[in-house]
């Protein structure tokens, strides 16, 4: 009987040890979820059993300068859900079926996606209000009140699809923006998302009484640019125009700034696409292609049309950056009267360092110059001799000035910075380049920043595209201030620099750019695009009115390869004055007391092939044109050599005393 006794009191207290651990370790997990995972616990509760539907902010609106053109905005649109665990199961094979017929969808993926189980699917995103009453009248109709659900959303549209494409950007269907002002002011405009939240079980079936809770989104703030609708319009214009005429084969841009405080007017990319469109082909030759197209193919060219080339492609800016060396060395005194006969001379060519640099009329050199001379002719020898006489640090210094080294820090994403060769690797020959617009590279923006400079009286502005910040909670106007960069040259060189740019453009290269009544000044370009790649730059940068500038005009086209040729003078400078002559009117620039230019008769170009030199030069004269013969040798017999090729051929419309160029 005794040792029956201890055993039971032995299983006795092993039961109870087991007990105790048990509920020892019962308490201690209790204790574990309670206070350690609690917060994890709840929180992932509260997901389950919440069922939170996004309502998306209204984007802000994009408007032009004068605040009354919208170049961006967004409409209200619907996006549909379903709720499947709320969908009564008789009803789900006719729910997928009118879902499928009001949006266009596949009926098996929609019955898939009701029948799931899962607390949300969505239908339908951004759908216009016509479709989504029509899915109203639907449900009304079949007395089903819970399991679908329409929520107010927003679609970005741009009433002016093309205008300012590469500028203003586009966004992707979460209204996230995406590139230009959409990406850099995305905070802004973005505004912050409401949602619906409803309690529901783990199959998505409502509980409770409580209904819905609505948070209200929060809209995004406005943007006011400092984009021109009119002048965008007549910028873009004029771009299409000369890159279909001169068959510019990479395109070419054109910006337009107010020199006294940085406002972007106008800043044209062509080709530009629609910005309703995105990813859609923007020209007629390639949408007969774009459905054989590979999508990387497809990428690689919607991805160069969004490229802002104004401010992202770098070029040789040629003999426009002839007027930064020319201030840099007046406002260093090595030259105080810019009309002194003879200061200068051209031979055809210079010698730098052992290498001979020839003038682009090295076949009939200038001879005795001043430095206005210098600049209306776009002499080289003129500006290599400058640049030797300032030295490479202090023409280094002018360049950081000028802002040359460094991003203009423009309000636009993608920005690229300009490429010089380091200070301390630039020698001699190098130095001479740089001074006459060669063998370096920087941004159309980074040029018309710095012209900029020349022409407000020697102070450097940074260029902006937004100038005031609208509030959508409480309407308060922010102005987005004008940043400048201190002084890179006086007032006194500042006057002597546009001077000699009126000069250019009333009697040197740029006079194709006159406009009866106006005082503009500029300067022509024409550049190698890379090293024998046999393409050019073209450009022209203008400056009006003079006595008091208002605009500067910077027009850039890539690989002019039409019979006009591709020289700035002829090809770019046009599109300047056409410009100017809309431009400045509009702005109600007045004529006040400017001489009225007198403005040069148009003309065919002469029949030259097939002429020897020497009749050549004689019908070049009588038709009142220059004859640039390329590649001229020292002894050369006129009277037997034939003309083979000329630009711009015969009958192709130019104004007089224009260039026309011969091969033989």
């Amino acid at each position: 009987m005794i040792p029956i006794k201890l055993s039971s009191k032995k299983k006795m207290r092993n039961t109870l040890f087991i007990t105790f651990l048990v509920i020892t370790c019962l308490i201690g997990r209790i204790g574990y979820i309670q206070f350690i995972q609690g917060g994890e616990l709840s929180s992932m509760a509260y997901q389950q059993q919440t069922l939170d539907r996004s309502i998306n902010p209204k984007r802000g609106t994009i408007l032009d300068s004068t605040g009354k053109n919208v170049l961006a905005v967004s409409s209200t649109v619907e996006t549909v859900t379903v709720n499947p665990g709320n969908i009564a199961k008789e009803n789900k094979e006719k729910v997928a079926q009118i879902l499928s017929e009001i949006f266009e969808l596949d009926y098996e993926k929609i019955l898939k996606k009701v029948t799931k189980r899962s607390s949300i699917e969505t239908i339908a995103k951004k759908v216009e209000k016509e479709k989504t009453d029509r899915l109203r009248i639907w449900m009304e109709k079949n007395n089903i009140t819970t399991g679908i659900n329409i929520d107010e959303d927003t679609k970005r549209y741009y009433p002016y699809s093309t205008i300012a494409s590469q500028i203003i950007g586009f966004c992707g269907s979460d209204n996230q923006g995406l590139d230009g002002i959409e990406a850099k002011y995305d905070t802004e405009l973005k505004g912050t998302q409401g949602a619906i939240q409803r309690h529901t079980d783990a199959k998505g079936r409502e509980i409770g009484e409580e209904g819905e809770k609505y948070v209200s989104a929060v809209d995004g703030n406005d943007l006011v640019l400092t984009i021109d609708l009119s002048i965008q319009s007549i910028a873009e214009k004029y771009l299409e125009e000369v890159c279909i005429d001169n068959v510019c084969t990479d395109g070419g841009n054109i910006v337009i700034m107010n020199p006294q405080n940085g406002d972007i007017l106008a800043m044209a990319t062509y080709p530009n696409y629609n910005l309703n469109q995105p990813y859609e082909a923007y020209t007629e030759e390639l949408r007969e292609t774009w459905d054989s197209m590979e999508q990387v193919e497809k990428t690689k060219s919607l991805q160069a049309v969004w490229r802002n080339k104004a401010i992202a492609d770098t070029y040789e800016p040629g003999s426009v950056f002839k007027v930064i060396t020319a201030s840099a060395a007046i406002e260093e005194g090595l030259v105080t009267d810019i009309d002194q006969e003879g200061q200068f001379s051209c031979t055809g060519s210079i010698e730098v360092a052992g290498v001979r640099i020839k003038c682009w009329r090295h076949y009939r050199p200038h001879g005795s110059e001043s430095l206005r001379l210098g600049l209306m002719n776009s002499c080289n020898p003129v500006f290599i001799g400058l640049g030797q006489k300032l030295g490479v640090q202090k023409y280094y210094s002018y360049l950081n000035k000028f802002r040359l080294l460094n991003k203009t820090g423009i309000d636009l994403p993608g920005e690229a910075n300009s490429i010089f060769l380091a200070e301390n690797k630039a020698g001699p020959v190098e130095l001479a380049t740089i001074s006459f617009g060669q063998r370096f590279e920087i941004t159309p923006i980074q040029l018309v920043t710095a012209v900029s400079s020349i022409a407000n009286g020697g102070t450097s502005v940074q260029p902006r595209v937004v100038k005031q910040i609208i509030s959508s909670s409480t309407g308060e106007i922010q102005d987005v201030p004008v940043k400048t960069n201190g002084e890179v040259i006086s007032k006194e060189t500042s006057e002597k620099v546009l001077s000699m740019m009126e000069s250019v453009v009333s009697e040197g290269t740029g006079k194709n750019a006159k406009v009866a009544g106006y005082r503009i000044g500029g300067k022509t370009g024409t550049s190698e695009d890379g090293v024998n790649t046999n393409k050019y730059v073209t450009s022209f940068c203008g400056v009006a009115p003079i006595d008091n500038p208002q605009v500067v005009v910077l027009v850039t086209l890539y690989n002019p390869t039409g019979e006009g040729g591709h020289q700035g003078g002829g090809v770019a400078a046009p599109v300047g004055g056409q410009i100017f002559s809309e431009v400045l009117p509009y702005l109600e620039v007045s004529k006040g007391n400017a001489e009225e230019v007198e403005v040069v008769e148009e003309i065919e170009a002469p029949d030259l092939v097939g002429k020897t030199l020497e009749e050549a030069s004689k019908m070049a004269k009588e038709s009142e044109v220059e004859l640039v013969i390329e590649k001229e040798e020292e002894e050369l017999d006129k009277q037997n050599t034939i003309v083979k090729e000329q630009v711009p051929k015969a009958g192709i419309i130019i104004k007089k005393e224009s260039k026309v160029y011969v091969k033989y």
